[in-house]
Formats: C-alpha cells, structure tokens, sequence
C-alpha cells in the first residue's frame, strides 16, 4: 500500500478522551509529541496524561469551517484573487463524557470546582458547603498512593479526601497539580483556613486504613504530598452557574481505528467555553442517562519547529 495515498478510511467507535494540566503561573501547556508516544496503549496513557475514558457527541470547528477565517488577497483592476490571508484563527471542541467524576465536572463546569467537605458540626447552611471540619495532618513518609497519619481513627474505607495546604492569604493561582481557582484577594476568602482544599483536584478515594496510613485507590494527581499539606474528608462535589474563572487543561482525543490505524487530535490548551451543562439520554421508561457536556475554546501555542501559532495538531498514524 503507497504511504502517501493510503486507502483505507479510519472506521472508529468512539473517542478516547485524556487531559493535563497546564501550569497557570507561566501558562506552559502539556505538549503530547505523537512521534514518539502515538502508539500508547489506551488505557495506558504517558504521564501526566489522565484518562477520561470513553466519550461520545466528539465535535469540533474552526473559523475556516464558516469561511469567515480565510480571505481572499485581491489585487489589480479589476481585483483578482492572486492568493489568501488569514485573517481569524478560531477552534473550539464539544464532547460528552460517558461518566461522572471529579475531573469529568471540573473540565464542564465552566469555573471553579469544589469539594464539599465535611462540615464542622452546626455549621451555617451554604451552597457550596459550610464551615468545613478540621483537617488531619500528615507525617513523614507519605506518597501520592499512602498516606501516613498520626490518627486515622476519622476516617474508613471509601471515604473521598482531599489533601493540599492550608490557605493563609495565598493569592493568584491556588491548588497543587493544578489550579483550581484564582484568589484575587484574601478577603474574598474571608479567613477560611480550608479553602484551597475546598477547590483542590488534589483528591483520591481511601480502599484501606491500616498501620496509620491511608491507602488510595488512585495516586494523587500532585504527586508526594509536600511539608503543610493536610487531609479534609469530603461528600461528593459541587460546582456553580457563573464565577469569573476558567478552567484550562491540555487536550487528547483519540480515535482508535478498527484496522490498526489512529487519529490524534492535541489541543495543548483548552478553557471552558461555558457553564455547566448537561444531555439526556432516554434508555427505557423511565430511566434516562445524564452525560455531562463540556465545550472548550483552544488557545494558541508556538510550534519550536517554525514559530507558527497553532490551535491544535491531528495526527494519523497508518495501520
């Protein structure tokens, strides 16, 4: 078969989805090199990618798709079209994620994603949750998958924790591995002392406690907890119609072809398009399944190869 007109037509299922973080401060992005890790195993994804798993409605458009990003260079009397200009570059993406979790709502939810942690007692009702309890403090020798606690008597297996620092008047961007918010003035946090793990995606669920450790079902996504970090158990999650800030996260979506063959759409940097959305997929009277939608607009980034501005790499890699 010639390379160069291949002649098999990808035949897919469904789309693989993967995310990174992207380093707010310095805004350096996840960059996926497909030359080299194209070929993952899918359900093996090179670090720090996260599998998002399967996913459904994989939609994307650009400026050109409308004709309003390309314009025609016209010249002479009468003009004549001698050659082309860009004059937009617009990308966005859509997709629909097959399952809940806490990643899941935090890439579709439009702004900051928290954690309802436990709450202190009486504590004053609050939407996104109230007073939170005091958080347990670790002890040397943790690691992203344990974690070693001087008591671990306020915790059981199955519970959801999260595990960052304490917030003492911190601004700009806060959450370890990666932000979860922007602090434009401690006084908008108002003293709460567990507010960064209120927003951390710093959080794994406990399968086991035994000899002073919490034992993860997942590695924290920061990695070994730092000297400060503690543990605050939590319920579930909440996020918020409105708020002024924007998630961004690399993008990976992957179409595995059924003939070996494999499409590779990299978007080193996403933000979220929009609020917290949902679709509803009737499966039987009276059931329906609810899938969570995310829409993301793309960010440039420089290609080191020519200095180009580009939005996003798709790549075909031949069976």
């Amino acid at each position: 078969m010639n390379p160069k007109t291949n002649r098999t037509t990808p035949l897919v299922r469904r789309v693989r989805a993967f995310f990174a973080p992207v380093d707010r401060g310095t805004g350096v992005p996840t960059i996926f090199d497909a030359a080299q890790n194209g070929r993952f195993a899918i359900d093996a994804p090179p670090t720090p990618w996260i599998d998002l798993g399967w996913c459904e409605g994989f939609r994307r458009t650009n400026a050109e798709g409308s004709n309003t990003g390309v314009s025609a260079l016209r010249t002479g009397t009468p003009a004549i079209t001698t050659g082309q200009v860009r004059t937009e570059l617009e990308s966005t993406v859509e997709i629909e994620f097959a399952t809940w979790g806490k990643l899941q709502m935090a890439l579709s939810c439009g702004s900051q994603q928290m954690n309802l942690l436990e709450t202190a007692g009486a504590s004053t009702s609050n939407g996104s949750g109230g007073t939170a309890a005091s958080a347990s403090s670790l002890v040397p020798g943790s690691t992203a998958s344990s974690l070693q606690m001087s008591d671990t008597t306020v915790f059981m297996s199955g519970d959801l924790v999260s595990v960052d620092l304490d917030y003492t008047g911190q601004t700009g961007y806060v959450g370890s591995g990666v932000s979860g918010a922007y602090v434009r003035s401690a006084m908008d946090v108002g003293g709460d002392t567990n507010y960064i793990r209120r927003i951390s995606l710093n959080v794994s669920r406990v399968v086991e406690v035994k000899d002073g450790a919490l034992r993860l079902e997942t590695p924290l996504l920061a990695g070994v907890p730092v000297e400060g970090m503690k543990v605050s158990r939590l319920v579930g999650f909440v996020d918020r119609e409105g708020g002024s800030f924007f998630q961004e996260w690399s993008g990976l979506f992957v179409m595995q072809g059924e003939q070996g063959d494999r499409v590779i759409y990299h978007y080193p940097r996403l933000q979220t398009l929009r609020g917290a959305m949902e679709k509803r997929e009737t499966l039987a009277a009276p059931l329906d399944r609810i899938r969570l939608a995310g829409a993301f607009r793309a960010l440039p980034v420089t290609d080191a190869n020519d200095g180009e501005r580009i939005l996003c790499f798709r790549s075909y890699l031949p069976a």
